[in-house]
């Protein structure tokens, strides 16, 4: 079922004003910041929060827009949140049943769907607990087992895996990238990177109300053109204008890299590198090679990062704020502690320049 939503609201200072498209059974997700305007966009889809101006039509029936406003529950939504929310009155098998149920089904029938649902969740053997005895992820199972077993045509997802454990959370994740692989057009709302990557088809990044930045969601990560993006996608980024051969920032220092064919000399863009492709040495000492972009910079902290450490440093011009990922022979190497002056470089080769999306 294809949606298509314009939104515009504004409460107070915040303003939102959307619009996107989300193909018949994929996934969009939006990221962004506290405060961007995601979990509004859910609420206004869903009918539970009232906009000034929308037009929101799922599969050509038309949801909001052209003097219609329907009730949520006629809007044939499923709602999954970071609560389960499950009726504490209720077994697990009669919470999944009231959804068919409450469309019409007959109490035999809306069991069998249920039975099947939380079989498809791996939560057939909790049928008869209450939710006060299940687990954070049980929990959220039976709650994704309800939500589907209405048959929605369209299933939003506020930040489902939030207030799930660590251990918990890869599970779920998992469990709905297999039913959404034949599920319903979806619209996930998360601020974890891996939930995107796992999960959707697309990605809108949201600032301020708007989406500023869409598409393919490897290509959005791999390719920010926002700070957002860059910062949850694990890559530096530094802003600037696009000169034949990188970025220059606003203090005048140059980025070499190589720019994507969509550059426009004298626009905004953005030069974007992994941490990986930092080098870090002394300040002051000798480096090899002749990378083009070197600065110099104050290492802030050090952060454990898997099987590297992460170096965060401060400094003026465009190594403010970057990040280097070394081994942790490296760092003690060069003796790194906050406050080390160090001098960065990285080879142009390893710089991506792209395009920097503005708000619209």
């Amino acid at each position: 079922m294809t949606l298509d939503a314009r939104i515009e609201l504004a409460r107070g200072s915040f303003e939102l004003s959307v619009e996107f498209g989300v193909p018949a059974g994929t996934v969009l997700a939006l990221l962004g910041p506290n405060g961007s305007g995601k979990s509004t966009v859910l609420g206004c889809l869903a009918g539970l929060v009232a906009a000034q101006s929308a037009q929101v039509t799922l599969a050509g029936r038309t949801l909001a827009g052209d003097g219609v406003d329907l009730p949520p529950h006629t809007r044939g939504i499923g709602l999954l949140s970071q609560d389960a929310l499950l009726f504490p009155h209720l077994s697990t098998m009669d919470n999944v049943a009231f959804a068919p149920r409450s469309a019409g089904a007959s109490k035999r029938r809306s069991r069998e769907v249920a039975r099947t649902w939380l079989a498809e969740v791996d939560a057939l053997e909790l049928a008869d607990r209450r939710p006060g005895q299940l687990s954070g992820g049980q929990a959220q199972r039976v709650a994704i087992a309800r939500a589907l077993a209405a048959e929605p045509e369209l299933l939003l997802l506020d930040e489902p895996f939030a207030a799930l454990d660590v251990d918990a959370a890869p599970a779920i994740r998992g469990l709905l990238r297999r039913v959404l692989r034949t599920g319903p057009t979806t619209v996930l709302v998360t601020h974890d990177p891996l939930d995107a990557l796992a999960l959707a088809d697309h990605v809108a990044v949201m600032a301020d109300g708007r989406i500023v930045e869409r598409g393919p969601t490897r290509a959005v990560l791999s390719a920010p053109r926002t700070a957002f993006t860059a910062r949850i996608a694990g890559l530096n980024l530094v802003a600037g204008t696009a000169v034949d051969d990188g970025i220059r920032t606003a203090d005048g220092q140059v980025v070499a890299g190589i720019p994507a064919a969509d550059v426009a000399l004298g626009e905004p863009a953005v030069a974007v590198f992994p941490p990986s492709a930092v080098a870090v040495y002394p300040h002051d000492g000798e480096h090899q090679g002749s990378p083009r972009n070197t600065a110099g910079a104050v290492v802030s902290a050090l952060e454990p990062h898997g099987p590297v450490i992460r170096v965060r440093v401060t400094g003026t011009g465009w190594a403010h704020g970057v990040t280097a990922d070394l081994t942790p022979a490296a760092v003690a190497e060069l003796a790194l502690e906050p406050g080390s002056a160090v001098t960065l470089s990285v080879k142009a080769v390893s710089v991506a320049v792209h395009p920097s999306v503005q708000p619209s």
